[in-house]
């Protein structure tokens, strides 16, 4: 069902906030999901780029400044103002933590003790976690064991792609590593609060978050890293104003139409298409090797997109 927007950001024909959109999906709303595995798969190269010469913190401020700074110019060009009530911005501030400010930070720590490879794997656990919390807790949509399959396919795949080498030296971090999970965890919650949001202009709840989240990181920022010292490369200046424009606001802006559109589950199918399109990223801007088992992986990671988008009645069908 279309939704048109008032002058408050307010989505005038939404469900229900804790429900996804039921109904049948066009290719569209696949589409989608498509375009924001693209989005946020250019993250790791980009980052990559930037953070040469820029620390992590300025890093992430800026491009959520920036984000922000370009949603709020589209939306006050469409006439759509910001809501000022203290219930969106709690709304907006608690979806943010839990969906970025903290999983961020949390997973930046422990990356200096745990491989990246590990922490791919560990990290593309988000659609299982997500499948257990809407099958054992919050039942707010259908949570069928073919999603499952689907997400174990996914996982599968992706230790395919990096390397069955990554599963060597799990446990000698323990901590670390579950603070990882503790992050993915995190992830799969966000997708879940992000359905009591979908009242609000998906452009209007990305912007707002990224504020927010920008906003809390810049006084860590100005004190730690003092940017006025810092000397980015010109390639780290626009990898972080491209990442801030196409990483964070439009990935979070359809990140939430797909929530609306396509459901919990179904949303978190985008972090295994991000695996193989990240890859192909990074070989093509880094120019690193491509991995050995791509094809395989690719294959068993489709497989398990296939299994967690593709509705239940469609099968049964043909």
């Amino acid at each position: 069902m279309p939704q048109s927007t008032s002058p408050t950001g307010r989505a005038t024909a939404s469900p229900l906030p804790s429900m996804p959109v039921t109904g049948a999906r066009s290719w569209r709303d696949y589409a989608l999901l498509v375009a924001l595995a693209c989005c946020w798969s250019s993250t790791y190269p980009l980052a990559k780029l930037a953070l040469d010469t820029i620390p992590p913190a300025t890093f992430i401020t800026a491009r959520s400044l920036i984000a922000a700074a370009f949603l709020f110019a589209i939306l006050w060009m469409r006439g759509v103002r910001i809501p000022t009530d203290a219930k969106a911005w709690k709304l907006f501030a608690t979806q943010q933590l839990i969906n970025s400010t903290f999983p961020f930070l949390v997973i930046t720590w422990s990356q200096q003790y745990v491989p990246a490879s590990n922490t791919v794997v560990l990290a593309s656990t988000t659609p299982i976690f997500a499948f257990l919390i809407t099958s054992l807790i919050t039942r707010h949509e259908p949570a069928t064991l073919l999603k499952l399959l689907g997400a174990v396919l996914g996982l599968v795949g992706t230790i395919v792609i990096v390397g069955l080498d990554a599963l060597r030296g799990f446990g000698s971090e323990i901590v670390a590593e579950i603070a990882i999970l503790l992050a993915t965890i995190s992830f799969a919650c966000a997708t879940i609060f992000g359905l009591r949001l979908s009242e609000y202009d998906p452009m209007v709840v990305a912007a707002g978050s990224l504020l927010f989240g920008g906003l809390v990181l810049l006084p860590p920022s100005l004190i730690i890293d003092q940017p006025w010292t810092l000397h980015p490369t010109p390639t780290a200046i626009i990898a972080t104003i491209v990442m801030g424009i196409v990483s964070s606001a439009l990935g979070l802006m359809l990140f939430y139409m797909c929530l609306g559109r396509l459901g919990t589950l179904t949303t978190n199918a985008q972090g295994y298409l991000r695996i193989p399109i990240g890859v192909g990223l990074s070989v093509l801007l880094l120019g690193e090797s491509v991995p050995s088992n791509l094809a395989l992986g690719l294959l068993l990671v489709m497989a398990g997109v296939a299994a967690m988008t593709v509705p239940a009645e469609r099968l049964k069908r043909r």
